[in-house]
């Protein structure tokens, strides 16, 4: 899913101190990381653009996206708790899945941002949420096909299903979550499980209707 040319610049789009967050990642983020999340910069901004969303909120969410990724679970389970986020016996187990909540507290603390769309596309950019506005879709996406994620077959085709079809991206990217998480004996978050089926009925609603013969 190549960004098609002359896609405008990130640089050129946010409001916020691009630069300063860019230094703050990278002092709490390996650079491998810091790839990973300008990529998804690019991605969200690219899809944003492909599908008519504001391309200004996307970059910046997807710039955001993982703030929190990598502090510890302690720290994440503080965090949340003292923003009132409510945290479920999955999240209790595996506070790893509160970085995407916690990451959205950093961006209003830490860097000023308090555009709800914004916000809202961080906190539901790894579990997604039933009702999420598409922004929160693009950068569910972004996060899962950015370039960097490979260029296997399933991959690319659900990068092109995302061209077309938002919300049947999302139930082919929540399934191939699923399918890891079964195989590999991981806890499975509900709010995926919800996430999967809301996009499944809009997508299902978004299709034309067969007319009988």
């Amino acid at each position: 899913m190549a960004a098609p040319v002359n896609v405008i610049s990130p640089t050129s789009l946010h409001p916020l101190p691009r630069q300063r967050v860019l230094n703050w990642l990278s002092e709490h983020v390996p650079p491998p990381r810091v790839k990973h999340i300008l990529r998804v910069e690019q991605t969200a901004l690219w899809l944003a653009h492909h599908h008519h969303q504001d391309v200004e909120r996307a970059a910046q969410a997807g710039l955001l996206h993982d703030l929190a990724k990598y502090f510890p679970p302690d720290k994440l389970l503080n965090l949340a708790q003292s923003a009132g986020v409510e945290i479920t016996a999955v999240e209790e187990a595996d506070p790893h899945l509160l970085h995407a909540d916690v990451s959205a507290i950093v961006a209003r603390q830490e860097f000023g941002v308090n555009d709800p769309e914004v916000l809202g596309a961080i906190r539901n950019h790894t579990l997604g949420m039933p009702g999420m506005s598409l922004l929160s879709g693009v950068v569910f996406l972004a996060d899962s096909l950015e370039p960097g994620r490979g260029n296997n077959p399933e991959l690319e085709a659900i990068r092109q299903v995302a061209q077309q079809d938002l919300y049947q991206a999302i139930v082919l990217v929540c399934d191939r979550t699923l399918h890891h998480l079964i195989e590999h004996r991981r806890l499975i978050h509900p709010r995926m499980v919800l996430t999967r089926n809301w996009a499944m009925q809009k997508s299902a609603q978004q299709a034309p209707r067969k007319t009988s013969s």
